[in-house]
């Protein structure tokens, strides 16, 4: 993993972005997730038949586990109202906290770790737009259980204030596992301690189980959200190619630095004349 995190996150522009850039790339999001939002009033009848559909092919796939988990997990009433908080908080805290983190104490990476996370929902959201699907928790009538609801869970869907500004069905791909997939990651390669490491590798697993038992996403919305991020990443490395025979372009067309003589016959550029300069001035500091 290390290796190939090194050629994705090969080195290009240092430094931070400006913050502007990073809020305009947030309105920017916004905007294109208000726009799968709207699409949806049209889309309701035949996200429901598409989720009727991949419930089928799971069932053939034998890995339709949703609603056994769903149903196993709301019996622990204190367990199921801390997944419905984790699902609806965590999924943009710990997110934007490791963005966050990126930014201070790794700028030299933030910039492709940023694209690859901005290309994955972007995905994301085409997908949203393309292939509207109702999650589990519609189906009803097959005895799935909305926790939210079942709980009274604050923001539970269904309320006037969640539903104004949510997309009711947007489970393929799943954002929720494609983001931690991409937290886990940053963290297990950059995180310096070695229980934060070790919990970047469980959170994509803490995530899929909560998704599921929440009755919020099928498992196939779960390998979606991990395509989206893949495919982000095959991008960004694909991009620090690019970048990276630019530069080596621009590096062959500079002039090598210029040589002169030392008056013995010995060739030496003037950025070893000038080391061995300050190479002797040193030694006579410390002499005197």
């Amino acid at each position: 993993m290390t290796a190939a995190l090194r050629r994705v996150f090969a080195r290009g522009k240092q430094g931070r972005p400006r913050l502007w850039t990073e809020l305009a790339l947030i309105v920017v999001g916004y905007v294109l997730y208000s726009l799968t939002r709207d699409a949806v009033p049209g889309q309701q009848a035949t996200a429901m038949r598409r989720a009727e559909s991949v419930l089928r092919s799971e069932h053939r796939l034998h890995i339709d586990i949703e609603l056994s988990v769903n149903h196993a997990l709301d019996k622990i009433t204190p367990l199921i109202v801390g997944m419905n908080y984790y699902y609806a908080t965590l999924h943009f805290v710990i997110t934007i906290g490791v963005l966050v983190w990126l930014y201070v104490r790794h700028p030299q990476i933030y910039r492709p770790a940023r694209t690859v996370l901005f290309l994955a929902t972007l995905s994301s959201l085409i997908g949203f737009y393309f292939f509207a699907l109702a999650p589990p928790r519609f189906l009803t009538d097959h005895g799935f259980i909305s926790t939210v609801v079942t709980h009274h869970t604050w923001g539970s869907w269904g309320s006037s204030n969640v539903d104004s500004i949510s997309n009711q069905y947007a489970a393929m791909p799943s954002d929720h596992i494609a983001w931690s997939g991409w937290c886990g990651i940053m963290l297990y390669r950059y995180a310096g301690r070695r229980w934060l490491r070790v919990a970047g590798l469980l959170y994509p697993l803490f995530t899929f189980t909560v998704i599921i038992a929440t009755a919020n996403h099928f498992v196939l919305d779960a390998v979606g959200g991990a395509i989206a991020l893949s495919a982000a990443f095959a991008i960004q490395l694909l991009l620090s190619r690019l970048g990276s025979r630019g530069r080596g372009a621009e590096s062959t067309s500079l002039p090598t630095p210029r040589a002169q003589h030392d008056g013995g016959g010995h060739q030496g550029t003037v950025g070893e004349q000038r080391g061995v300069s300050d190479a002797e001035s040193a030694i006579e500091q410390r002499d005197g």
